[in-house]
């Protein structure tokens, strides 16, 4: 794997603990360690809570990455927020991941230069980045094609591999990966992936790797090592 490759940790909470407080301090030290680790991406995908409960954590994530970024100049980590394009701006984040089926990364450009500029009211405009990170997630790859078009910086393809706990789910397969890899924007692999089967990601053209357990179950530095 060339050291340029992207990995990009997807948080999910919920595996953590039975309890709300337990599971909230857990994810937030395990967003720190993929930050010190130089990870590439972090998503706050965090689908269950409430559009506040959102916000708090995204804003502690902001603050816990932010702080590791200004320790330590050569960190890369940029932190985006699951859809919600208002939480991002609200918290200062780097950008945002878009479903599918979401508003379109040129809608987000357009909301994103707005705020920047001043010209919507938003008190944490001083803290944004004029350019957002906007990656989304495709399931085919002409929507790999319409996320290049409309403006994504890199496209999410899944699954690739059937997942744990979901069989009904049918994978994508590496020759469509292969397909979604020929369309000119960096696209990450999602779905199953495992230390075992990310070389075959590489080999149909994905310019990182994307996971939820990978990164989440295991010391992020030792996987970040062995995919470089």
């Amino acid at each position: 794997m060339a050291e340029s490759s992207l990995l990009y940790y997807i948080t999910d909470r919920t595996a953590f603990a039975p309890d709300e407080p337990t599971r909230r301090s857990r994810l937030l030290k395990k967003i720190a360690e993929a930050a010190r680790a130089n990870v590439d991406y972090i998503q706050i995908r965090e689908k269950d809570l409430s559009a506040r409960e959102l916000e708090s954590l995204a804003r502690d994530a902001v603050r816990i990455v932010g702080k590791l970024r200004t320790e330590n100049r050569q960190l890369r980590t940029r932190l985006l927020i699951n859809s919600r394009t208002d939480i991002a701006l609200s918290v200062s984040a780097d950008g945002v991941h878009l479903r599918s089926d979401d508003i379109s990364p040129e809608d987000v450009h357009g909301i994103w230069r707005k705020v920047y500029a001043g010209t919507a009211e938003f008190p944490q405009r001083h803290a944004l980045n004029d350019q957002p990170v906007i990656g989304v997630s495709c399931h085919k790859p002409e929507e790999v094609a319409a996320a290049k078009t409309s403006g994504a910086r890199f496209a999410v393809f899944a699954p690739v591999f059937e997942k744990k706990g979901v069989p009904d789910t049918l994978p994508a397969g590496l020759a469509q990966l292969c397909e979604a890899c020929k369309i000119g924007i960096p696209v990450l692999a999602l779905g199953g992936i495992t230390l075992a089967n990310s070389s075959s990601c590489f080999e149909a053209g994905a310019a990182g790797i994307a996971a939820i357990r990978l990164f989440q179950e295991n010391n992020i530095a030792e996987i970040v090592d062995s995919l470089h």
